[in-house]
């Protein structure tokens, strides 16, 4: 057999077993039948996961901003537990009795104790199964961080938009007999919008569209003609709720006549070419509600350029609740 065909009949071997490529040095230091996982490579670089932790890294900074806290990556961020401890307590409104900074590593791993343990009390009793504790936390396990912080923003109702179908490969390492085994396993951080926020409130455009779809319309219409009453001051008019307010635009000239100011051109994309400015449109126009004394819209922005008609019909909707007596 040549080289070229042995070097082929090896890649074929090795593309059918499981890779330890990317296990480090620590992930094969295990006692006998301890065992350890690791995120698949090819699951970091997956778009959805990305998106899920970016969702993630916006709620906490949001959440965090009077702490003057920023989160920019949650393996190097969280993994110490000084942002969960402070993430829990102004989620809770209660204060949790640790030391404020703590440097050594057994420090750190007796404060994360405390918060997951304060964590799970308030979660188990709800059927969470615990996918995260204080060593995987600790040695920067991005999947147990990020299945506390789905399980977390779930809980308390976050007004974010978590991803569906978020799901990632690890490889399992066990240590049998003196031997590394290893193995992939699926794991599912996120499911369907509906399932996730099934556990508190069905949205009554959930209801809606499954059961009455003939209403819709008639919600449609009175949305337009809200709109429009506004919008004609403009000169502008509305016909499809689901693309004309896609790219932010409209958004943003409405809440300034409904707040009554000019909203500056140099703030938004007055013709928005990208996604990401369309994105940042409609991230300013939930900006400028807030700034209106409305609750943060649970729609995500990029649900809303992505023509979601939920998530318009959600903005929208709590924007004529507000305003409907506005001329």
């Amino acid at each position: 057999m040549s080289d070229l065909q042995e070097e082929g009949k090896n890649a074929i071997i090795a593309s059918m077993q499981p890779s330890c490529a990317e296990l480090l040095p620590e992930d094969t230091l295990l006692e006998e039948n301890a065992e350890r996982s690791i995120l698949d490579p090819t699951s970091r670089d997956d778009p959805k996961f990305i998106d899920l932790q970016k969702v993630l890294i916006d709620w906490i900074n949001n959440e965090l901003v009077e702490e003057r806290i920023i989160v920019k990556d949650l393996e190097e961020d969280l993994y110490d537990g000084q942002v969960l401890q402070k993430l829990f307590e102004k989620l809770c409104e209660r204060k949790l009795n640790v030391a404020e900074v703590t440097q050594s590593e057994i420090g750190q791993k007796q404060k994360l104790q405390t918060v997951l343990e304060a964590v799970n009390d308030v979660l188990r009793p709800e059927g969470w199964a615990i996918e995260w504790g204080v060593d995987s936390i600790h040695s920067k396990n991005l999947v147990a961080i990020v299945f506390l912080l789905v399980a977390l923003a779930m809980h308390f109702q976050a007004p974010i938009r978590l991803p569906e179908h978020v799901s990632v490969q690890v490889v399992v390492v066990k240590k049998k007999e003196g031997l590394l085994h290893t193995s992939h396993v699926t794991k599912e951080l996120t499911t369907t919008t509906e399932m996730m926020m099934g556990r508190f409130e069905r949205d009554a455009f959930d209801t809606l569209l499954d059961h009455a779809p003939d209403k819709l319309n008639v919600v449609k219409t009175s949305l337009i003609t809200f709109v429009n009453k506004h919008l004609n001051k403009l000169n502008l008019e509305v016909t499809e709720l689901e693309s004309q307010f896609a790219d932010g635009v409209y958004l943003v000239l409405l809440m300034g006549l409904l707040e009554d100011y000019f909203v500056p051109l140099y703030n938004f994309y007055l013709t928005p070419e990208s996604f990401e400015q369309k994105v940042h449109n409609v991230a300013f126009a939930f900006e400028l509600m807030q700034d209106g004394g409305l609750k943060k819209p649970k729609a995500r922005p990029e649900d809303v350029v992505n023509l979601n008609l939920k998530s318009t019909l959600r903005v929208l909707y709590n924007l004529f609740t507000n305003y409907k007596n506005s001329e």
